[in-house]
Formats: structure tokens, sequence, C-alpha cells
């Protein structure tokens, strides 16, 4: 029987994530103390009463500092985390960061390099790789169900209203860059040590430039891996306000030597429609009168428990930090290839030619 030790978490940024992970930290058997910190002193207690928690700080550096703490989240906003995930690997505790690692290639070689320097424990949160559906496509893949895969597809739908917010919050958080990102991630991690290195890509504006934004409604990518083997990507989050998914609407097909696997990830099979309304995971303000159940993102709460990728990706990081369980997330070095990939994506369809990555 594994030895647990308990848990003093740190969480760094009380936004949606922040509030997210904290809950389920919360209900972990492991965890017996937590300190949250945000640069917005309401938010930070807020989410320090909602959890019970056992400190609070505006300062960062002083909830990262706490004698108690022997694990860190990082889960400030995609453009806010250089300086406090640096700060956290300087503590040599085991360090969760949220999708994309960094948003500047810089910013993410100077994580990286500190990383290998302190010999790190890195984790980040890409969380469809705790989607049940991935993990047993994974579990295929590795029994050689599929033999060498030759060729791989997937495309991300999201509504134009969620797109918005997204830019609204960082102009760099871009549909490619922040969401198509997880299926960059999910097909490396199916394709293990074959990686891009090419890449070709076309978009299209549309509403979402007319709206004021510098970003296409729709863009779809060719990947060349080390072996050969193509890879087509798209993404559009410029379908109409109302699009009944409040997460992604997505589909993933792997194409092998010894088989084919075809991945609905759609959610049109539970479709409901009511008079009072549904709220939006990510927009307050929006409220649906149809919409595709258990379609948001990071899962649902139901029945007092959160069910769904990121509580299974929260736990099993927590389980690994409390007993050394092994775990599925990403790696720094998966993180980087893949922030190269969506960055290749989006320049290679500003210029019109292809961008040679070579061997991350």
């Amino acid at each position: 029987m594994k030895t647990k030790k308990e848990i003093g978490l740190a969480i760094i940024g009380c936004g949606r994530i922040g509030t997210l992970r904290g809950k389920l930290a919360n209900m972990h058997p492991s965890v017996g103390y937590i300190a949250v910190s945000d640069s917005d002193p309401v938010a930070a207690e807020k989410l320090a009463k909602a959890l019970g928690a056992d400190f609070w700080s505006t300062d960062s550096q002083e909830v990262m500092a706490r004698p108690e703490v022997n694990a860190i989240d990082i889960a400030t906003s995609e453009h806010e985390h250089t300086k406090p995930l640096l700060a956290a690997l300087e503590r040599g505790v085991p360090v969760l960061v949220e999708k994309p690692l960094a948003l500047l290639e810089n910013d993410a070689d100077l994580i990286l390099a500190r990383s290998v320097a302190l010999n790190s424990d890195l984790h980040i949160g890409y969380s469809r790789r705790y989607k049940n559906r991935y993990l047993i496509a994974k579990e295929q893949i590795m029994q050689g169900r599929l033999g060498t895969i030759t060729g791989a597809c997937a495309r991300l739908y999201n509504s134009r209203s969620q797109c918005f917010a997204m830019l609204q919050r960082n102009k760099g958080a871009t549909p490619v860059v922040d969401a198509l990102t997880y299926y960059v991630d999910l097909i490396g991690w199916f394709l293990a040590d074959n990686p891009v290195v090419e890449v070709f890509a076309k978009g299209q504006k549309g509403v979402i430039h007319q709206a004021g934004y510098d970003t296409e409604d729709v863009t779809w990518a060719i990947l060349t891996c080390k072996d050969g083997a193509v890879v087509n990507l798209g993404v559009s989050y410029a379908l109409p306000e109302k699009w009944p998914s409040v997460g992604h609407s997505a589909r993933v097909e792997l194409l092998g030597t010894h088989g084919t696997l075809l991945i609905n990830d759609d959610h049109t099979d539970q479709v409901m429609q009511t008079e009072v309304g549904f709220p939006h995971v990510y927009l307050s303000d929006h409220q649906l009168q149809t919409v595709f159940l258990e379609s948001s993102t990071p899962g649902d709460w139901a029945l007092g428990d959160f069910l769904g990728p990121i509580a299974d990706e929260t736990r099993a990081w927590l389980d690994y930090v409390s007993t050394g369980k092994p775990c599925n997330l990403a790696q720094p070095a998966d993180a980087r290839r893949t922030l190269a990939v969506t960055l290749a994506i989006e320049e290679s369809a500003r210029i019109g030619k292809t961008v040679y990555l070579g061997e991350q």
C-alpha cells in the first residue's frame, strides 16, 4: 500500500478554473491545507471563504512561501503564467499549470529551461487526456489495435459568443492558441515520439474580424509528422451565438495500418430544450434554450459532485502528489511542442506558406 502524504496546496489565480480546482481539492482526502492568491483581493477573499481556506493574500509569493505548502497550482490567465510559474518552480514542489504553458515561445523556453535546470516536477493541464473516450482511445493505440498511425484528423467548433469572451480577456487567446491547443496536444499524445515537423494552414476571416479582432472565423491545417503521418486539424469559434454546445464540439479520427478509430465528441446524443434557460459555463449572462448536455469542456456539477475531465485530471494530479501514482498529465516538453505547433498554424495561415519546425 502506497504511503500518503498530506498536501498543502497553494492556488495562484482565483478565477473560474482556480475556483474549480480549489473546490475539487477541498474534496480530496489528502488535502489538509489550502492557501489562495489573486491580484484582485475581492476574488481571493471570495474563494478563500468558499473553500474555508487556511490563508489568502494578494501576494502570490507570500502564499507560495507558506511552510505548509508542498504543491502549487498556477491558475492565472494564459498571459500571466510566466512570473508565478517561475517562482513556483523555485520552491521545488510539484506544480500544475493550466494550458497553454505560455502564449509566447520565449516565455515557454524560459520556463522549460528553468524546469530542466531545477529538475522540476511540473505538469500542464491538458484535460482532454482525462476525458473517458480519449483515455480509451489511447489504450487501443497502446494495445496495438490501430497499428502504426498513418493519418489523423480533429476538428473543433464553438460559438462566436465564447470566442468574443476569450478575446476580450486576452487578444492572444485565439481559438487556435487557446482551444485547438487541446487537440494538438491530444494528437501528439496519441502519436507519441512522432513530432510534427511541417505545418501548412489556411484561415478565413469573417464575423470575428468584423467585431474588431484580427482573428479568423475558420482555420484548417495540414501537419506532417516525422515519419510522414499526416494530420488534419480545424477550428471554428464562429458558430451562431446560441449554438447549443456550452464547450467543445469535436470529432477526432485515427487511421492506422491495423485499424481505424472514429470519436464523436459533439454531444448531440443528449439534447435538452427548456423554457427556463440553461446557464453557460463560461458566459455568466448567457442562457440557452436548447443545449447539448455534457458539452461543458471541464465537466458538470451533478448531485453535489463535479464529473468530467477537469475533475478526473485534478484528482489524478493530487493522487500523484500524495502517493506518487503515475498520471497522464502533459510534461513541459510536450507543452512546448504543442505551443510551437499552434503558433506555426497561425503563422502559416498568416503568410500562406509552409512552416518547418524540425524535431522539437
